[in-house]
């Protein structure tokens, strides 16, 4: 099917379209919708045509969502857990994710469809978090409309440009192809390069849970630093002896403690990001002796069950 042919098909069932497309991507399938809603948005004859355009992205994105928000109620931190392993970026953590709902509360849903990542984490986190449903209907409704809104808007304003975008890449089909197949394989590239460079920062020494435990034991245990999120806090419940923390607020985390002593942060993430990030911050601060926990909490508790009476 060439580029003619697709645009044909979505000014002849523009709605339908424009619906599987948003449904598809807001699932989290790397179906981008924003090419098709800026091509729609072209097509629009009247404003009729526009608003059930606009209806139908606003119904498949709050359905997703819906069902992302009753996965993340239904299974809390497995479900976001799950999501941040399927990343190909692991230090793109959920922790980060959800750390940045809690700070914007509600407000993270309207804008979530803008951030890429974001966008399918934040359902469940809400959910996890046991945000009323209507709160969140509405939240996700405005940030959808919003959203597709402004791309549709675009389309129509830029409609002259997009039709002759599109009649240039028909006239040019294996140009175009190249030139998108060009773009992915660049992306994928730095992709592939921030992965190389998270591998290269978390080259550093950890700790592991029979260490840990025998130095929280011992006449100078560490300060340990837990980096989960709410969602999984609430959950699981704290860490005896444990000191909750945030990225942004180490200082805060860490307070007067004497940068000779030791410090072990600790994340659910997956391959210790947050851990090894915090670790890394805290030796830029001065800290002379940190190591993030080996495996995280899952490690940890796996630990504790082992050694448990």
């Amino acid at each position: 099917m060439d580029i003619t042919q697709i645009t044909e098909a979505i000014q002849r069932d523009a709605v339908w379209v424009v619906f599987v497309n948003v449904l598809l991507q807001q699932l989290g399938l790397p179906v981008p919708a924003l090419p098709t809603l800026l091509v729609a948005g072209s097509l629009a004859l009247t404003s009729g045509q526009a608003g059930q355009m606009l209806a139908a992205a606003v119904l498949a994105s709050v359905i997703a969502d819906w069902a992302w928000y009753l996965a993340g109620r239904g299974f809390g931190y497995r479900v976001l857990s799950g999501l941040c392993r399927l990343s190909i970026n692991p230090g793109s953590c959920v922790s980060a994710a959800e750390a940045r709902f809690v700070r914007w509360g509600v407000w993270s849903l309207v804008i979530a469809k803008f951030l890429p990542g974001f966008s399918t984490v934040a359902p469940p986190i809400a959910g996890s978090l046991r945000m009323p449903l209507p709160s969140f209907i509405a939240a996700a409704s405005f940030g959808a409309a919003f959203w597709a809104g402004t791309a549709l808007l675009i389309g129509w304003l830029l409609r002259a440009q997009v039709q002759n975008a599109i009649a240039a890449m028909s006239g040019h089909g294996m140009t175009a192809i190249a030139v998108i197949a060009l773009a992915l394989g660049f992306w994928l590239a730095w992709k592939l390069w921030q992965k190389y460079r998270f591998e290269r920062l978390a080259a550093i020494p950890h700790i592991t849970p029979v260490e840990l435990m025998a130095a929280m034991e011992s006449d100078a245990p560490p300060l340990l630093l837990d980096f989960r999120g709410a969602a999984l806090i609430a959950e699981a419940g704290p860490i005896d002896g444990a000191t909750q923390a945030h990225l942004d607020e180490l200082h805060q985390a860490v307070g007067q403690w004497p940068k000779h002593q030791h410090i072990v942060t600790l994340c659910a993430c997956p391959e210790d990001a947050t851990a090894v990030r915090a670790a890394r911050a805290l030796t830029k601060l001065g800290y002379t002796s940190v190591r993030p926990l080996k495996g995280g909490y899952e490690s940890w508790m796996e630990h504790l069950g082992k050694n448990a009476p």
